[in-house]
Order: C-alpha cells, then sequence, then structure tokens
C-alpha cells in the first residue's frame, strides 16, 4: 500500500516561454519529478489552486502576472510549497523582494541544466522532509489524539471519541472547559473533519467585545445604519456561510444577543443591522464556555431554550491537572513544534524538570504548559531542557509544590503542629514516590531532619500501640516494647507525649 512518501515529487513550472518551459521539464522528467507546464501566471494560478505541488518554478517576469504576486498567492511560508525564481540580468532588486516573500532559491538566465537540477534537488529533499513531517503527525494524531487535540488518558480518549462522533454530522456542538485547555482547537478539529472542511472557519470570542460591538461583529452592518458606519460590513455569519462558526465564551453573551442567536439558529437566516433583508445562510455553529450554563439560566442570565439548541452535542475537555499522564506527550509535541518555529534542536526534558511538570496543577492548563514549552526551547543551551532554562524555575514549580502538597489540608485547621506536620511530610513522600531527598527539599528542610523526624513518628506509633494494648500502663507498655519504664517516660517527655493523654 503506497503513502505519500511514496509519491513522486510534483513540479509545477511556470513559464511564457514555451521553449524553455518544457526543456526545464524534459530535464526534471528524465530525473524522476512529476513536472506540469502554465504557459501564463493565471494559468499556473488555476493549475495551483486545483491542484498540489511539492515545489513551484516560476520566471519572475511574465507577461500577464508578476511573479512576486504569484509567490504572495502561494505564500511558502504558510503553505510549505518551495518556490524557485527564474530571473534575468539586472533583476537584483527584484530577487531580494523574492527572498522576503519566502522564496527558497533563484536562478539566472541563461539556465545551467546541471545546476537546475542541483536547486531543485535541493529543494526536493527540503519538500520530502515536510512529507515525512506531516506523515508522522498524521500517524501520531491516529494514535494519540485527533488533528492536534492530543492525549492517551481516558478522560482525552472520551473526548476524542465524542469529537469523531460529531464531526461528520451537522449537529451544533457545545464545549466545555476551562481556560485553556483547547475548546476552539477542539472545534477546528470538528470542522476540518466535516464535509465543511473546504468552507470558512471563523471564530470569535463573546467576552472580548461589548454588546453593541458583538451584535455588530455577528451580523454585521448597513451603510447609515449608526454613526460611523459608512461602508456595508458583513458579519461574522456571513463570512462563514457554508462553513464553521465558533463562538466562544457563549456564557458571556447578553441576553438580547442570545434571543438573536436563537433565531439564527431555528430559521438559518440574518439580517444585518440597519437593514430588513433576510440573508439565508449554511452555518455550522460550535460553542464553548468555561461557565456553569445551567447555573446561569437558574439565575435568569442564559436562555434555557439556546442552551438546549446549543448542546445537540456536549464535549467537556478535562484541566490538564486531571489528565497529568498526558503530559509527557503534550511535552514532547510542543518541544517539536518550537523547534521548528524558532529553528532550535530541543531532544528533550531533564528528570527534574518532568517531576516538577507532574506535580504542578497547571491553573493555565496546556495554553500554560505551551507557553512554559516555548519560553524554555529559545533559552535553551544544551539541548535538554533544565530548570536553568526559564527564570525563576524554583520559584514558579516551588509555590505550585507547595500548592500540590496543601491539596486537602483543609481538615488540619486548628489541629496540633505535630500533626500538621506529619500530614505535609506523609503527603511529601506520597508525591516523591518516597525518595526523602527530594522531599525534604519540596519541603524546605534538611534530609537529615526529615529523616530523624521519620524515625520519631514510627517511634510515636510503637508507644502509642504499646499503650493501647496495655490499657495506659506504663510498666505493662514498656515490657511490650522491651524497655525499661523510665526510659519510656524520657520518651514519651521528647516525644511531647503523656501516658494520661492515651
Amino acid at each position: 500500500m503506497s503513502t505519500p512518501l511514496d509519491e513522486p515529487i510534483r513540479v509545477l513550472v511556470i513559464d511564457d516561454e514555451k521553449f524553455l518551459a518544457e526543456t526545464i521539464s524534459e530535464s526534471l522528467s528524465r530525473s524522476g519529478y512529476e513536472c506540469t507546464l502554465a504557459h501564463s501566471g493565471k494559468e499556473g494560478m488555476k493549475i495551483f489552486e486545483n491542484e498540489s505541488f511539492d515545489i513551484v518554478l516560476t520566471d519572475l517576469r511574465l507577461g500577464d502576472l508578476d511573479g512576486l504576486m504569484i509567490l504572495r498567492k502561494i505564500d511558502p511560508k504558510k503553505s510549505g510549497v518551495e518556490v524557485i525564481v527564474i530571473t534575468g540580468d539586472g533583476d537584483k532588486k527584484t530577487v531580494m523582494e523574492a527572498w522576503k516573500e519566502g522564496a527558497a532559491k533563484y536562478l539566472e538566465k541563461p539556465l545551467d541544466l546541471a545546476q537546475l537540477r542541483a536547486v531543485v534537488d535541493s529543494c526536493a529533499e527540503k519538500a520530502r522532509l515536510a512529507r515525512i513531517n506531516r506523515e508522522l503527525q498524521k500517524r501520531l494524531d491516529e494514535k494519540f489524539g485527533y488533528e492536534g487535540v492530543i492525549g492517551i488518558s481516558p478522560k482525552m480518549n472520551e473526548v476524542i471519541n465524542r469529537l469523531k462522533a460529531f464531526a461528520n454530522t451537522k449537529a451544533t456542538v457545545l464545549i466545555f472547559g476551562e481556560n485553556g485547555t483547547g475548546k476552539e482547537l477542539a472545534a477546528k478539529a470538528l470542522h476540518v473533519n466535516s464535509p465543511r472542511k473546504a468552507k470558512p472557519f471563523v471564530a470569535m470570542n463573546c467576552a472580548a467585545l461589548n454588546d453593541n460591538l458583538l451584535d455588530d461583529e455577528m451580523f454585521g452592518h448597513e451603510p447609515g445604519a449608526f454613526t460611523g458606519a459608512d461602508k456595508l460590513r458583513k458579519g461574522r455569519f456571513e463570512y462563514a456561510n457554508g462553513g464553521t462558526l465558533f463562538l466562544d465564551e457563549i456564557g458571556d453573551m447578553p441576553l438580547n444577543l442570545q434571543a438573536k442567536l436563537l433565531r439564527v439558529l431555528e430559521n438559518s437566516e440574518v439580517s444585518r443591522i440597519g437593514s430588513n433583508e433576510v440573508i439565508k445562510i449554511d452555518v455550522r455553529l460550535v460553542a464553548a464556555t468555561n461557565r456553569n450554563l445551567e447555573a446561569m439560566i437558574a439565575e435568569g442570565k442564559f436562555r434555557q431554550d439556546l442552551y438546549f439548541r446549543l448542546k445537540v452535542g456536549t464535549v467537556r475537555l478535562p484541566a490538564l491537572r486531571e489528565r497529568k499522564e498526558d503530559i509527557p506527550l503534550l511535552c514532547a509535541h510542543f518541544i517539536k513544534e518550537m523547534n521548528q518555529r524558532h529553528g532550535c534542536h530541543v531532544k528533550g526534558i531533564s528528570e527534574e524538570v518532568k517531576k516538577a511538570f507532574t506535580i504542578y496543577n497547571w491553573p493555565g492548563n496546556v495554553r500554560e504548559l505551551r507557553n512554559l514549552i516555548e519560553s524554555m526551547v529559545v533559552q535553551d543551551h544544551d539541548g535538554i531542557l533544565g530548570k536553568d532554562d526559564v527564570q525563576d524555575f524554583d520559584s514558579l514549580m516551588g509555590s505550585a509544590i507547595g500548592n500540590s502538597v496543601s491539596v486537602g489540608a483543609d481538615h488540619l485547621i486548628g489541629r496540633p503542629m505535630s500533626e500538621v506536620e506529619r500530614y505535609y511530610m506523609e503527603r511529601a513522600l506520597d508525591l516523591t514516590e518516597g525518595k526523602r531527598e527530594e522531599a525534604a527539599r519540596m519541603l524546605g528542610i534538611g534530609e537529615r531532619t526529615l529523616y530523624r523526624m521519620i524515625q520519631d513518628w514510627k517511634l510515636q506509633d510503637k508507644i502509642k500501640d504499646a499503650l493501647a494494648r496495655a490499657d495506659g500502663d506504663i510498666s505493662k507498655a514498656a515490657e511490650i516494647l522491651e524497655m525499661k519504664p523510665d526510659a519510656l517516660e524520657k520518651k514519651l517527655k521528647k516525644l511531647g507525649q503523656r501516658a494520661e493523654e492515651e
């Protein structure tokens, strides 16, 4: 079974000199490239828009279209297509412009065919690497995620299965999740796996605009609709026609706009502000919120009918602290992404940082992890992300660790200090899997001090058990412990206990 990696490199040759274009094509075809010819800029762009190419080779001076305009339309930095420009003498300034627009290489006329093949071979190698990266990402998605929604935890498996179930339908979907959990990424995954994937994906944040601006953004306006409205403006629903509209933070939408949104969902039509004209639309709506909409309904702040209309399908994204087993996979994904973005060569993360990441509660969720990884990648100096690759790492993670150790400690309020100390010691040992050195560092004490405390508490437990078995009789308890009674008395005093308290 063939894969994209087995297919020949496809080259689009755009040149209005027919003989030159055919010569280039014949030379490259003999080297195993699959070539397509276009004898004008417009023809080349039409072919490019309808087919997939790895390399485009274009003359900078064409009769109908400027070569720089072709470059801008191809947008190599975004599309990943390798563009080689051909130039005549005296075009150095234009070549510099082409570099800025993302051209990979340039060739001067008259062409040397050996040099042509060498340049194309160089670009083809980059194109093959790009194919490999795309294929690996596809396989990573197939195994560990869904269009960038990554995870192997049970909670993320459930999320991915629900996204797959809803993607191919027309159903509105409501995504719940804290800030930073990846709600827009989930919405995009729904879109690109739907029949609407070739149409627009339009996103807007309902919390970022006031009532009037939100109304205008969603529905647009006619000229003269209000002061300053001198031109017709389409709304997001119109721009998303045929595709998907993602409304983030839907819980922040005011009630009057909730009513308008409900009518759009029921009738599939909108009207611009200042117009009575009804515009038919075909838009799939995906909404998201970090709020408890049912509580808002009870308070009269969210419409129940809209809520039921939105939640035909629901997806709940877990907080990162609820799926910590996904952190190593997410770290690997973000390191790869940031290496490509910043031209870095980070290979992995130190064990010390891995442990800190696992303990940390990540209040900013996946977004916080991604931003931290980016910061560490650009500051890295040895290929392994360590605590020295981020400013104030100990302060950041130390407070986080302190917060983690404190989780569930409310019951200790008003308890004796010895009981509080023991709780924190046991919690730290639990978080560090019994490693005394790490637990001591987490607690801010010396390892010897921690060892002494552990021994004291072990002895305290033995004494309590012996006193309980001896019904509080020190002599009998001492016999059970194989100690002299006066020695037991001294131990009790040292440990802050008295027989009558037992």
